[in-house]
């Protein structure tokens, strides 16, 4: 359970976030999408205890986030994928339990890169690797951890469409089988419908939770999606809502 109480978030004279409030279920996956410069980062890392709160309070399952982090019970995917150019495929997604002070499982990462479509790719570094097969390592890495919160920061922000598309179907088959508390940041409104159980709109400077949407789409999804009415009609909620908002 992750929750936040009124939290803020100031930098010097500049207020990022405000006024949030917000509860997330055990194994829930929800999106948060937003245009540009109004704290969906901020919003990000001070649930994952990156980022202290200015006000407020934010628990993960009644800890601190920064408890939770030093448990590893946090993983965190960037937009740069951040892996170690001179470690293999396999070594960057046992990297972090070898630092957490726990024993790596090589046949689970190996299973992992395999679910992740990059059977045979094990041994490759980083600069052998296209950007969506990096950013499927870094996804691999922070599920290997075996933390039961993941955060995601547009991992998908410089892959082509396809690409994303791709992922995005593996991500959710991913969430089925594993059941973490996913929260996933991104600007596009098409992404954020059809990956999430609920969608957050954050909108203003300061950012604020302008609107929360329940997400009603059939499952195991995959891109076929993308073509159906109710899809559709919920984009055009969230896209609305977006524009009102600015509007304002």
């Amino acid at each position: 359970m992750i929750e936040l109480k009124d939290v803020a978030v100031a930098f010097d004279d500049v207020t990022a976030i405000a006024d949030v409030d917000l509860r997330i279920g055990d194994g829930e996956f929800v999106t948060v999408v937003g245009p540009s410069g109004c704290g969906k980062t901020t919003l990000l890392r001070t649930i994952g205890g990156l980022q202290e709160p200015t006000t407020g309070r934010v628990r993960i399952d009644g800890q601190p986030p920064t408890v939770a982090q030093a448990n590893a019970d946090v993983g965190v995917v960037f937009q740069q994928h951040t892996l170690f150019p001179w470690k293999s495929a396999l070594e960057n997604v046992t990297f972090l339990r070898t630092l957490a002070g726990d024993t790596p499982n090589e046949a689970d990462a190996r299973g992992l890169l395999r679910s992740m479509g990059l059977e045979g790719f094990e041994g490759a570094r980083p600069a052998a690797l296209s950007g969506g097969m990096k950013q499927r390592v870094a996804i691999a890495r922070a599920l290997h951890l075996g933390a039961d919160v993941l955060l995601m920061d547009e991992p998908f922000g410089e892959l082509d469409e396809i690409t994303r598309d791709e992922l995005g179907v593996e991500i959710r088959n991913l969430w089925r089988r594993e059941r973490k508390t996913v929260v996933f940041v991104t600007h596009s409104v098409p992404e954020a419908v059809f990956l999430a159980d609920r969608c957050l709109v954050v909108c203003g400077r300061p950012g604020r939770i302008e609107a929360t949407f329940d997400v009603e789409l059939p499952g195991p999804r995959d891109t076929d999606v993308f073509g159906s009415r109710r899809f559709q009609e919920q984009v055009a909620a969230v896209r609305r809502t977006l524009h009102e908002a600015h509007d304002r």
